[in-house]
């Protein structure tokens, strides 16, 4: 497995072109130039990806995220933190499982974990437990059908 640095620089390298305008982020899970696949680094890049979908989706500017309101209301050195509207809005920002953003003494306490450990065993509880949702009615023969055109198209 690779280890945060390398794994978190696929943000990065995902982010510049999603920035230029790019709507597919290739790669997730792949290590060693995509000679390998890693449940553990799919997780970890599940995660980046959506943060990079956040950056790329901007800031959004309107009266209800620029609370003039209630800054008016607050006023200069007031408590912002624990105004209903902060409660409201606070988790609109980045929430990732995979990155541990505790203090160091909280994440000592609770097994020092790396972010690969915390991935590949989340990745395990996912082939073990996933559940895929059925296909719609039709589509399981729409796609033997193809399958079997492109079978006998080649051959085989």
């Amino acid at each position: 497995m690779v280890d945060a640095q390398s794994g978190h620089e696929k943000t990065l390298t995902g982010l510049m072109p999603a920035l230029a305008g790019a709507n597919l982020i290739y790669g997730l899970g792949m290590i060693e130039s995509g000679m390998t696949f890693d449940f553990g680094q799919l997780v970890m890049d599940n995660e980046f990806a959506g943060m990079i979908k956040q950056c790329v989706r901007g800031i959004r500017v309107d009266d209800e995220a620029l609370a003039i309101d209630v800054i008016d209301d607050i006023g200069p050195f007031g408590d912002f933190l624990s105004h209903d509207h902060t409660m409201a809005h606070m988790r609109e920002q980045s929430q990732p499982a995979m990155i541990d953003r505790r203090v160091r003494e909280d994440w000592g306490a609770n097994g020092s974990l790396t972010i690969q450990d915390r991935a590949l065993a989340k990745a395990r509880t996912i082939l073990e437990t996933h559940e895929p949702d059925p296909l719609p009615d039709g589509v399981a023969d729409e796609l033997g059908a193809i399958i079997r055109e492109a079978e006998r198209e080649l051959g085989i």
